[in-house]
């Protein structure tokens, strides 16, 4: 009954492992960003999303989703769709980041983690039905 669970849910149990650390890259690069070396919230967030966004594109292509591309062209056109859905839902952290943080003046970290919980689900859609689709 464990492998059939296993079998049917494996993407998304391995999305989820991999969301995890993903978003434990984007937070603490984010924190030592804001929090050690004094960088803007909005500094810190954009280098935080993109170290995330490049550990999460190595470990969906080989270990969620198990990419098949092999040719140069098959994979420029993937990492050019992941960072371009990525740069999408980090459009949607940014503007979380800058609303409650900036203008409404919520703790920053509170709201790092609500946002990077919306950003996840977002990012799982679109690997799963538009990047690493078989």
């Amino acid at each position: 009954m464990i492998k059939q669970y296993w079998d049917k849910y494996k993407d998304v149990i391995l999305y989820l492992v991999f969301g995890v650390f993903t978003t434990v890259v984007n937070i603490v690069s984010y924190w030592v960003c804001a929090h050690v070396f004094g960088m803007s919230v909005m500094a810190s967030t954009v280098i935080a999303w993109a170290l995330a966004v490049f550990f999460a594109y190595i470990t969906n292509r080989t270990m969620v989703f198990h990419s098949s591309a092999t040719e140069k062209g098959e994979i420029l056109k993937e990492i050019g769709s992941f960072f371009a859905c990525r740069l999408g839902t980090g459009v949607v952290d940014w503007v979380i980041m800058f609303v409650f943080v900036n203008v409404l003046h919520f703790n920053d970290m509170i709201v790092k983690i609500a946002a990077n919980f919306i950003v996840i689900v977002l990012n799982y859609v679109l690997s799963k039905f538009v990047i690493f689709k078989h």
